[in-house]
């Protein structure tokens, strides 16, 4: 089997740019937590307060490396008559959309997506349990992967 193309590196820096903005809000509810009990000298709010901050700093800790591991397991191949995307690291996810099955195809773009110059596709089928999406994509390779899937469903389309 011919080698993956990988999505961007650059989108572990968006979904680790996401979860930062989260889990600070987190921190920082319970570090005030913290802070208020010393200000009022309640002993057990101050504990509570900053005794909580550790197990969520140790979490996003470990979502870094999460994150970095799981993009880099996220990948697509064109075949001739289907498209392969492959994700996951503990539990590999392999989904085959056949160009012929595809109804439209989608290029979207968040506001963080859209600073990191990178989008997602996103493949429709007439039924909505097969949906498939590949995010992380550069815009200009995501806009050309659009163009050639719904090149390939079209002919895929007329030979029927």
């Amino acid at each position: 089997m011919r080698q993956l193309n990988p999505v961007s590196p650059k989108f572990a820096g968006v979904r680790l740019l996401g979860s930062v903005i989260g889990w600070s809000i987190l921190i920082l509810v319970f570090a005030v937590m913290g802070i208020v009990g010393l200000v009022i000298d309640s002993t057990p709010v101050t504990i509570i307060g900053f005794a909580l901050v550790v197990p969520f700093l140790v979490g996003m800790v470990i979502e870094v490396f999460v994150v970095v591991r799981q993009v880099k397991a996220l990948g697509y191949l064109e075949r001739e008559h289907d498209l392969l995307l492959q994700r996951g690291i503990m539990f590999r996810a392999t989904t085959v959309v056949p160009y012929g099955r595809l109804q439209y195809v989608e290029v979207t773009a968040g506001p963080l997506m859209r600073a990191f110059g990178l989008a997602t596709v996103t493949m429709h089928t007439a039924s909505a349990s097969t949906d498939a999406s590949l995010p992380g994509l550069p815009r200009a390779e995501a806009e050309a992967l659009r163009d050639s899937i719904a090149a390939r469903g079209g002919a895929r389309l007329a030979g029927l």
